[in-house]
């Protein structure tokens, strides 16, 4: 048995084994800081004679009475310390038919954002608990069958302290009994254990409603619309309340309720809708059924770039998805979980782009999401869409790149393959067909199937067993000024088996008309195999820049040759088009990445481009990209003067010349830049006169890094004075690990792995470990990570884990020697989770000793 870490197959013998069908759940949060009682009463079915196990992951065990008969002595595997949680609570020789299970224990609060979370407010003192249970942590505050196909129904009751609110998946019914209040609820409709939510504390509260109407009926379609009423409800902590733009909030959450009604053909099923910002959250949020958690920093305290509004609507549309994909219709099990998150990638981009504001979602979509996927996909870690999920541990590494970003443009590609509207009438009857149920990919694949007609089982063999991304280019021979022959080739997957896929993809030629680049043909059309002919282009005018992934329909490298690379890096700014401008940024950096283009042509090509960007997030992103050529990319010596020199006088004149948007998203990029005087002196000005807080904090951990504050404790101090909420706390961690010197260095390196911090202060405290100039400092770190690797991943919880181990990691250590210790050290005999941590670093500190090598041969 493995409780902390569940394998499919015996999550395959529990549910056949068992029917779960109801939790009563008691938790009494007044009594301690650091545990809390939970009392679990369980009730299920055994349809067959065998064994098996609870989880709990407790500090102590209290009762456990099978049936009202106490079972302790054999039920729990003991150690030393009183309970080992890592079999979970054994079930022996169960016989047939109803039994009740009571499970009495003590459980542990925690501070790494899994379980039940708990934080103190700096700013006034006040504490607000939240629970994170995906991807199996529910089994942290409740006895259960921690696994998604064992869905069940819920009471929950919880003593808080009277002044407290809790927010969970059921409206809460309150008794108060002197300085305490039972809260108690009841989840009614059948819920997986990953998806129960509890949030408690002195939450502010603000409600509206949400009135519309289902437009298309998943079982009875072409019926008339059905008028319906959902209860909204935002919260957040008492301290930021007045940065709570809910009204905004409301209204891009109401615009997804009218357009997933109009869609998904079945009315929300949850009753109520709650979206609770909570501290210290590892994630962007959680889906819980009608509980939706959610970083609170998406409440901005400081001013925030059109960008990070873009991505916080994306997030609240991505939950509200989950809703029908993920809540009513739930995966059966892990494999499915590039389902479960590539489909609400998608339909957030989908409802962005048609019912708000950010009608260029798309383009966002082409410019972030497809390069997380790219590079991920390029990584040798890569692994196919639908992933292995043999277990937990695998499960929770495989929250990636690939099973959002590459799951997602996919399915994009698979809506333009069969066809949108087929593709969402395949959607309803998968709604239909599987509504509180579990549900696999085979099962949504049948009913698209059903809806466009297509035999879909060659197309999810090609793209989602495979690895690896295809390059499409085009191949064209011109006479006279027009196309005598055009075909699009495609190369093999890589890396990988380098297999050819079929892809649905618009040509567009482009061309510099008038001093504009405008499209002048565009042709849709499905490819296969090394190469494909596009007749309907022979005879046409040859074009400036031709485009192969026009509209960016599927998911490959776009590739462009010499020509057409020097025809952008002249152009870029006169590409009328977003998305042909940001596919061609996209084309770029992917050269970039991959030796093709040097990275001081790169950083050259933003900082010509960049002032004529229209598109905000794409502007953040390229910026973003910029620094990293220079950083990483390109060769030092040049990086060190010119380079730093280059961005950090074009990003001035952002700031500078800029609309006070724009402005915004240079001075922000300006403090990750390696430092000149005139930027110093500029953020000098900035902590000296900006009312934005979190401009402030940037700005004096850039100085700090650049050596341009003296007495460094007074420094941030004196911002702690002016800013003294949970983000200045976290910003000054951040700011001062970023001192330069091997003494602060090393005392960060130490609490990180002492694993003593907090979830957002060891994030905190990794951002300012690595800021600009600190390579000198961290080299004598770079061979202690190999010794100390395996011991830290032995002891940490799964988050904790992952994030010091790929923030610890000696990424500053570009060198053949670094890579030749990553090499002795994966001879070892390790653990997959950790191998693949080092894989992928190691494969990004040889990408960038690569790339300097290819920049240093041309300047």
């Amino acid at each position: 048995m493995s409780s902390t870490n569940l394998t499919r197959d015996e999550a395959a013998h529990r549910a056949r084994l068992l029917k779960v069908h109801n939790y009563d759940i008691a938790l009494d949060l007044t009594e301690s800081d650091t545990e809390f009682s939970s009392v679990t009463r369980v009730s299920f079915t055994v349809k067959e004679e065998g064994s098996t196990f609870i989880d709990l992951r407790a500090s102590r065990i209290n009762g456990v009475y099978l049936d009202g008969q106490d079972i302790r002595s054999s039920a729990l595997t003991l150690d030393s310390n009183g309970y080992d949680d890592t079999n979970g609570i054994a079930l022996e020789n169960l016989s047939v038919g109803r039994h009740t299970l009571r499970i009495m224990a003590t459980c542990l609060y925690s501070r790494t954002g899994e379980g039940l979370h708990r934080f103190v407010d700096p700013a006034d003192g006040q504490t607000y608990l939240y629970t994170q249970f995906e991807t199996a942590d529910a089994k942290r505050v409740f006895a259960c069958f921690d696994q998604p196909d064992l869905k069940a129904t819920y009471g929950l009751t919880v003593t808080t302290p009277s002044n407290w609110r809790v927010i969970s998946n059921a409206h809460q019914d309150t008794t108060r009994t002197g300085d305490t209040i039972t809260h108690r609820s009841s989840i009614s409709y059948p819920l997986s254990t990953y998806l129960v939510a509890l949030c408690a504390g002195p939450y502010h509260e603000v409600r509206s409603m949400w009135r519309g109407e289902l437009t298309h009926h998943a079982e009875t379609p072409g019926t008339e619309p059905t008028a319906l009423e959902v209860p909204m409800r935002i919260y957040c902590r008492r301290s930021i309340a007045k940065s709570l733009d809910s009204d905004r909030l409301f209204e891009e959450t109401k615009q997804g309720f009218d357009f997933f009604h109009q869609h998904f053909g079945m009315a929300y099923p949850f009753g109520k809708y709650d979206q609770v910002f909570c501290p210290e959250y590892n994630m962007g949020a959680m889906e819980n059924a009608a509980c939706v958690t959610i970083r609170d920093e998406y409440v901005f305290t400081s001013k925030a770039t059109h960008y990070r509004y873009e991505r916080r609507a994306d997030t609240i549309l991505h939950e509200l998805a989950h809703m029908w994909f993920g809540d009513l219709v739930t995966m059966a099990w892990w494999d499915d979980l590039w389902l479960n998150e590539s489909f609400a990638t998608w339909s957030a981009a989908f409802a962005q782009a048609e019912a708000t504001q950010y009608d260029t979602a798309w383009v966002t979509f082409a410019n972030v999401e497809k390069s997380w996927a790219y590079q991920q996909d390029q990584l040798p870690s890569t692994h196919p869409i639908l992933a292995d999920a043999s277990d937990v541990e695998t499960v929770e590494q495989n929250f990636d790149g690939i099973t959002y970003a590459k799951g997602a443009s996919v399915l994009k590609q698979l809506a333009a393959y069969v066809g949108q509207e087929n593709f969402l009438a395949g959607v309803r009857r998968h709604f239909a067909n599987h509504a509180w149920g579990n549900a696999t990919f085979d099962d949504l694949l049948g009913a698209l199937q059903e809806a466009s007609g297509r035999d879909l089982s060659d197309w999810a063999d090609q793209w989602l067993k495979t690895t690896g991304v295809n390059r499409l280019s085009p191949a064209v021979s011109v006479t006279d000024g027009t196309y005598t022959s055009f075909a699009v080739e495609q190369s093999g997957a890589a890396p990988g088996a380098g297999e050819l896929r079929t892809h649905r993809i618009a040509v567009g030629l482009y061309s510099l008309i008038d001093g504009r680049v405008t499209r002048t043909q565009r042709v849709e059309l499905d490819v296969a195999g090394a190469s494909t002919s596009v007749p309907e282009l022979i005879g046409q005018p040859a074009a400036d820049l031709v485009l192969v992934n026009d509209d960016d329909l599927t998911y490959c490298l776009m590739q462009l040759d010499e020509a057409a690379l020097d025809f952008v890096v002249a152009n870029i700014d006169r590409i009328d088009d977003p998305m042909a401008r940001t596919l061609c940024w996209s084309a770029a950096w992917e050269a970039t990445r991959d030796g093709q283009m040097k990275a001081s042509d790169f950083a050259r090509l933003v900082v010509r481009g960049a002032p004529a960007e229209t598109e905000l997030a794409v502007l953040e992103r390229i910026l973003t990209q910029a620094t990293t050529a220079v950083r990483l990319y390109a060769d030092p010596t040049w990086a060190d003067t010119e380079g730093r020199d280059l961005l950090a006088d074009a990003y001035l004149r952002g700031i500078h010349e800029g609309t006070e948007e724009t402005s915004l998203v240079f001075d922000h990029a300006l403090t990750k830049l390696p430092l000149n005087d005139a930027a110093a002196d500029h953020l000098e000005s900035v902590l000296a006169d900006s009312d934005d807080a979190e401009l402030r904090w940037l700005a004096l951990a850039a100085l700090i890094a650049y050596g341009r504050v003296d007495d460094v404790n007074g420094a941030i101090s004196g911002q702690r004075a002016l800013d003294s909420s949970a983000t200045g706390e976290q910003a000054a961690q951040r700011a001062a690990a970023a001192v330069n010197t091997a003494e602060t260095k090393q005392s960060v390196w130490d609490e990180v792995v002492g694993a003593e911090l907090s979830n957002l202060a060891a994030r905190h405290k990794l951002e300012g470990l690595v800021y600009p100039g600190s390579g000198d400092f961290l080299e004598p770190l770079s061979a202690p990570y190999f010794e100390i690797a395996e011991s830290l991943w032995a002891r940490g919880s799964s988050e904790m884990t992952l994030q010091a181990l790929t923030g610890l990691y000696p990424s500053w250590d570009i060198s053949a020697a670094g890579l030749e210790r990553a090499d002795a050290f994966l001879s070892r005999d390790l653990p997959s989770g950790l191998r693949r941590i080092v894989v992928e670093q190691r494969a990004r500190v040889e990408r960038a000793l690569r790339n300097q090598g290819v920049d240093a041969g041309a300047n």
